[in-house]
């Protein structure tokens, strides 16, 4: 095969990818603005006690993702990255299904430890970009990714809103719609990233574990360090499907539709920044250079966004924030550098489990403070609470990455 056949193939598979991450998350991004406001009519329309249900929630989908992750993610290397994919895009579609018909808060819960089950589709998509990607190139395919995760949560929200005023049910069934055909689409289209030369030769049950899994972050120079910052990373950004729904439509008296609107401004912001400039920025500052800048601008971000007084405050912090769009083409660049290609959906995986503790540990510590401001906001009048505490674990990861995030002097072989 020639290096033009192959390097045409690749890109081939990253557009197949690219296509898939972007339905996945695009549906996920129908659902924000709208879950919360569900919520809330089956809880009278309080915005505290939605809150505290809402840690249910995300707890239970963590704790599903913690222990399940690592599972999927030593399958993707044992059997193929392809199967997992669409496994857990198929579980997605069954989740907005139970919402869709959801006639109490019990059946959303049940849709929830289902998907949480099979919550894998973007991390394996991770390891699939590894496979495609030389690692000189993996930080720029990483961006697509951002990219793709960009695209939906900039359509998605919007579109959620505006299916709202149709029918409470309609967002859900949409999503549902768009999940099973993203898995109609992998499932004919989609090719294999793994060829089983490269697979791992049985499946070990003493690695497809969360303690397992995460014992190979520390088998790796720095490894364990750079999933520290990412751990801090995804706990900071737990803050955003935590509260900021709740939070926008409380300090600003914003609409679901506004809501909606501010989101896509956001990702538009997103998009320009990790299809245009990731590739750009990483050539000039290195992958290290891009994960610094965008941890210390998601710090800054954070702060404009939690003392913001006005709503026009608030988009101010839009265009800055938007370069933490550079944090996972940085981490996951450097990351992925360390583990053969057999480890790298275990690395996934492992990855997916510290986010499974972030989704556990999170909703408490934004949800609980929010409830407990809004509660008491004649005296305290802080709601920007949660967003100041994720700025806060943003400026730790920083001082860490300084120490951890160094290349390494002889690299294991390439993809």
């Amino acid at each position: 095969m020639t290096e033009t056949t192959v390097i045409k193939r690749r890109q081939a598979a990253l557009g197949f990818i690219f296509v898939t991450a972007t339905l996945d998350v695009l549906s996920l991004g129908v659902m924000i603005p709208v879950l919360p406001e569900l919520m809330k009519r089956f809880n009278g329309g309080d915005t505290a006690e939605t809150a505290l249900w809402s840690v249910l929630f995300a707890t239970t989908w963590g704790v599903m993702q913690f222990f399940c992750s690592p599972i999927l993610g030593l399958m993707s290397d044992r059997f193929g990255r392809r199967p997992v994919i669409l496994t857990s895009i198929f579980g997605l579609g069954v989740d907005f299904l139970f919402m869709a018909f959801a006639p109490s808060l019990w059946w959303l819960f049940v849709g929830r430890v289902l998907n949480g089950m099979t919550a894998a589709s973007f991390s394996t998509a991770g390891a699939y970009v590894a496979d495609v990607t030389k690692p000189e190139d993996r930080a720029k395919g990483f961006g697509m990714m951002g990219a793709a995760f960009g695209v939906g949560f900039t359509f998605g929200p919007a579109v959620g809103g505006w299916l709202w005023h149709f029918s409470p049910h309609l967002p859900f069934l949409v999503c549902a719609g768009l999940a099973l055909c993203n898995w109609l689409y992998g499932f004919f289209v989609l090719p294999e990233s793994l060829p089983p030369e490269r697979r791992v030769r049985r499946f070990d049950w003493s690695k497809a574990n969360p303690i397992g899994s995460l014992n190979l972050l520390r088998s790796k120079p720095n490894l364990l360090g750079l999933a520290g910052v990412g751990f801090l990373f995804q706990l900071s950004h737990n803050v955003l499907p935590s509260v900021f729904v709740l939070y926008m439509g409380f300090r600003y008296h914003w609409s679901a539709q506004v809501i909606g609107l501010t989101l896509m401004g956001s990702g538009i912001a997103g998009i320009l920044l990790q299809s245009l400039l990731v590739g750009p920025i990483v050539k000039k500052v290195g992958e290290r250079g891009a994960l610094l800048i965008g941890l210390f601008s998601g710090c800054v971000g954070f702060m404009i966004y939690g003392l913001a007084p006005t709503g026009w405050l608030y988009l101010c912090g839009l265009p800055i924030f938007a370069f933490s769009g550079l944090i996972q083409p940085g981490l996951q660049g450097l990351m992925t550098r360390r583990v053969e290609p057999w480890e790298q959906g275990q690395l996934q995986g492992a990855n997916s489990a510290m986010m499974g503790i972030t989704a556990i540990v999170g909703p408490p510590i934004y949800l609980l403070p929010f409830a407990l401001v809004v509660r008491h906001d004649a005296t305290l009048h802080m709601p920007g609470l949660p967003a100041l505490i994720a700025a806060v674990f943003l400026l730790v990861a920083t001082i860490l990455a300084i120490r951890v995030a160094r290349p390494l002097a002889v690299e294991p072989s390439p993809a």
